[in-house]
């Protein structure tokens, strides 16, 4: 470990001699990583003494703080860096997708957070031990930490790439690396001891760093242009040569390509199903619903969640419409704007945002906004590495360690934080593998973190909807309805259809109805299956089925 602080360390001086930014970026850098230190000093200064504390908090936490955390959790540094990009590229439909959002936060806060709280579990896996069986409950939790890697590992990448264009000025894959072993240090450091309350906190002082710096950019940004608001407001609904709308909200084309993901249709079918499995199946956004009182509290912090993640979103895609202004509107800049030599930067394209603050922004703001994005992946990071844990330990290792000898609590916590490592570097693997990936799909940014999550959803909503709705499903179904949500997905990929479609045949079809297609088939897989009373459980951790 210290080999690596030390590399970093020699690496970050040698970026800071050939680096375009000024002292006064550094010392915002500075100032964020003595706050970082600050406050995760104090988030951890007692422990946890056992898994329960350390995976869900005793119960604990205020609605409100749970509320803050997932939405740091979700608002990840793809929204820092792709929310921009989205609004620069498109209009506002992706905010539309809050529809679906508020839809699944109301469906999972009735159907299925008063079950986990009824049942006291410490992770939502632990629900289908009452009808399949505890292999079914291994077998979800391997799918969402398999998915979880994908996701999580996808955004990490994001965020590597900015942090490596600032340490070491290019994007070469062995200073990604780097940025990417910053990062997953950063992360351990602040939440490995405190568990889950030094995740619900530190994402509270995260989510404030990276919202505060948005909104300062966009302050800068808005001063920057000449033009009056009203002007500006016309622009956007009316762009020259009859193009779209900048400001369309409602889309209501029945366009099933990855370019229209965000439609009326796909708001309140696939992107529906996706906060669904989001917020009730994903343990990374789950667990923070568990660590309230009770399963009020808990519904209301999902519900919540989402309603603060609204005016973000749109802070995020409003900073794209003005970035469409300041560079692609000659006309309303009056010879003060700028126009993008390349959208590459050591030859690899980036977002338009990263391209902005790399080129126009002052010093200290450029520095302010890189610890932004820092902030957003680190938030994203802490949650992950810990809801990873929680299903490593209490669903996987635990139930294996009991069989064999009985173990005090202590145990558990250190063996979490070990799992935690682990996590760690199953993370950083994945995000370079995504350094190749997102490069040969050639898909936006923020579609592709939300796109990459359909792998392991598909097959979680197909063994959920049998387990809530219906009495059939066996152990083996449960398994084979998982791995043909995963697969099916895959071979719906353009990338993957070369192989195996004639040209004619091959498609491209938005990540949405793509979960939607994979949820079906596994749920009628799933339903194959016969309902065993052998594997079946009558009680859960001392309740009644």
């Amino acid at each position: 470990m210290s080999a690596v602080i030390h590399e970093l360390v020699n690496r970050a001086r040698r970026g800071i001699m050939a680096s375009t930014f000024s002292p006064l970026d550094w010392l915002m850098f500075v100032l964020y990583f003595v706050l970082l230190a600050l406050t995760g000093w104090w988030i951890n200064r007692s422990g946890a003494k056992n898994s329960q504390e350390y995976f869900i908090g005793s119960n604990s936490m205020p609605t409100w703080l749970a509320a803050i955390s997932v939405l740091a959790t979700a608002q990840s540094a793809a929204t820092f860096l792709g929310g921009p990009d989205s609004g620069y590229r498109s209009n506002l439909t992706y905010l539309a997708s809050t529809l679906g959002a508020l839809m699944a936060a109301f469906f999972v806060g009735y159907f299925l957070i008063p079950r986990f709280y009824r049942y006291k579990v410490s992770t939502v896996y632990e629900l289908l031990e009452l009808r399949f069986g505890s292999k079914a409950k291994k077998q979800a939790g391997l799918m969402y930490l398999f998915g979880r890697i994908f996701a999580n590992g996808a955004r990490l990448y994001m965020a590597a790439i900015a942090v490596s264009m600032i340490l070491f000025t290019d994007i070469a894959l062995h200073h990604v690396v780097w940025s990417i072993a910053l990062l997953c240090l950063v992360a351990l450091l602040y939440s490995i001891f405190g568990g889950i309350k030094s995740v619900i906190y530190g994402d509270a002082f995260q989510c404030f760093v990276y919202v505060g710096a948005a909104v300062l950019v966009l302050l800068y940004l808005w001063q920057s242009i000449p033009a009056d608001f009203a002007t500006v407001w016309q622009a956007l609904e009316h762009p020259p040569e009859n193009a779209a709308s900048k400001l369309l909200l409602i889309d209501t084309s029945w366009d099933f390509s990855s370019a229209s993901a965000f439609t009326l249709y796909s708001s309140v079918t696939g992107l529906f199903l996706l906060y669904i499995a989001s917020f009730g199946l994903d343990q990374d956004m789950t667990q923070r619903a568990l660590t309230c009182k009770n399963a009020r509290q808990g519904s209301l912090a999902i519900i919540w969640s989402v309603v603060l993640v609204i005016p973000v979103t749109l802070l995020f895609i409003v900073i794209g419409f003005l970035l469409h202004i300041f560079y692609q509107r000659p006309d309303l800049m009056a010879g003060s704007g700028a126009m993008m030599q390349s959208s590459q930067f050591s030859g690899e394209n980036i977002t338009v945002f990263m391209y902005y603050v790399l080129h126009e922004m002052p010093a200290g703001l450029r520095g302010l906004v890189t610890v932004g994005v820092i902030a957003a992946a680190v938030s994203t990071l802490t949650s992950g590495l810990n809801s990873m844990a929680s299903v490593i330990i209490q669903d996987l290792y635990k139930p294996w360690q009991q069989q064999r000898s009985e173990k005090p609590e202590p145990y558990y916590v250190a063996a979490a934080r070990w799992s935690m490592l682990l996590c760690a570097a199953a993370l950083a693997l994945m995000a370079m593998l995504c350094f190749y990936w997102q490069q040969k799909s050639d898909m936006p940014l923020l579609t592709f973190a939300l796109g990459v999550m359909v792998f392991s959803y598909s097959g979680l909503l197909g063994v959920y909807a049998s387990a809530l709705f219906s009495k059939r499903g066996s152990p083996t179904s449960v398994l084979a309805a998982l791995i043909a949500g995963f697969v099916i997905t895959l071979l719906l990929q353009p990338y993957l259809q070369s192989y195996y479609l004639p040209v004619h045949w091959q498609f491209d079809l938005a990540f949405s109805w793509q979960l939607c297609i994979g949820f079906a088939c596994s749920f009628v897989i799933c339903q194959l299956g016969r309902n065993s009373h052998a594997v079946a459980q009558t009680e859960l951790n001392g309740v009644p089925a």
